[in-house]
């Protein structure tokens, strides 16, 4: 339904303007695109633009209801193992994991426009799978709103600044939200350094958006995918992280907190020094949204929804029928899943 019915016409744009009777024409009336070109004096292809032009940018907004079994039975069984709400995406079996990976990113971004509202504060963590939704956001103003980083990105390569920047900066704009940084990166070398960083007041102002949100939205890292997570080939972690999160047996982060299959993160040394939310503040969250693509990342999503970081997954067909292909003796979730 075209949500700008009620705005007048003096403070739209003239191609907004058109993009919003198209809509109207074609979603409300029924009307063909050869019906309404003759009524907007213009061409079928202009028809079909202004109709793109009203979908991406949020003027209309498609809901499906589907009465397939199939996706609807795939995200039952989902919600009685684990504890979350599934939203499926139909992704073909013999797609790419990058086509994957687009698809369910698009998926993602529209979903999400329904769910970030006026007053509302959204944690945002940065990473390979955030960065695609972020490209297909479309744009939804609210009123103070506000989008906080939840993980620093500097590394021994760069600040992580402008990657950083760039991926909230999609975010801010799409929702008219204010962007709230945060300038450290993503390990500190030494644990006592981030100890000290906690004790600053600026940052402790950052910690304390974190332990407040109303929304969380997240990828899950993965070092199987072959869509690398950014943390896994961002120059990120040495030789001797890699080995060290092997010996703890790690299957996956969550803004750069690492956890192993059975969920728990405890004793991770590397989890000393990451500057992503510890996972008792996470949880804090009413909503905490993870968005998966592929199906190497099932391992890693498993441990993430044992942890009980999860509740509500974006994820694709075939991941969705993996996950809910787990055994029941290979754990569950947590009962804080929904905390």
């Amino acid at each position: 339904m075209p949500k700008s019915a009620d705005i007048s016409e003096t403070v739209l744009p003239e191609r907004t303007r058109d993009a919003l009777r198209a809509a109207q024409l074609y979603y409300m009336q029924d009307l063909t695109m050869d019906a309404i070109a003759r009524e907007l004096r213009t061409s079928r292809s202009s028809v079909s633009r202004l109709l793109s032009q009203a979908r991406e940018t949020g003027l209309v907004e498609i809901v499906i209801h589907s009465p397939l079994e199939g996706p609807s039975r795939l995200a039952a069984d989902i919600r009685d193992r684990f504890g979350v709400t599934a939203h499926i995406v139909p992704v073909p079996d013999r797609a790419s994991d990058v086509e994957r990976l687009d698809r369910v990113a698009l998926s993602a971004a529209r979903t999400l426009a329904s769910w970030v509202d006026s007053n509302q504060s959204v944690g945002i963590a940065w990473g390979s799978t955030i960065g695609a939704v972020s490209r297909h956001l479309p744009r939804r103003v609210t009123h103070n709103t506000e989008v906080v980083q939840l993980n620093g990105a500097g590394n021994m390569r760069t600040t992580g600044i402008m990657y950083a920047s760039e991926l909230l900066s999609r975010f801010g704009d799409a929702f008219g939200a204010q962007v709230h940084q945060f300038p450290v990166p993503a390990f500190f070398d030494d644990p006592a350094t981030k100890r000290a960083f906690w004790r600053e007041r600026s940052i402790r102002r950052v910690l304390e958006m974190q332990a407040s949100l109303d929304l969380a939205v997240f990828g899950v890292g993965s070092p199987f995918a072959e869509v690398p997570s950014h943390v896994y080939q961002g120059g990120y972690l040495d030789a001797e992280d890699y080995r060290a999160l092997s010996r703890e047996h790690v299957v996956g982060d969550v803004a750069t907190v690492f956890y192993r299959a059975d969920g728990s993160s405890d004793g991770i040394p590397l989890n000393e020094r990451a500057t992503g939310p510890d996972f008792t503040v996470l949880r804090r969250a009413p909503r905490r949204v993870g968005i998966v693509a592929g199906r190497a990342k099932v391992p890693s999503l498993r441990g993430a929804l044992r942890a009980g970081l999860i509740t509500d997954v974006i994820l694709d067909e075939s991941t969705a029928r993996d996950l809910a292909a787990t055994p029941v003796d290979a754990g569950h979730a947590r009962p804080h899943a929904r905390e």
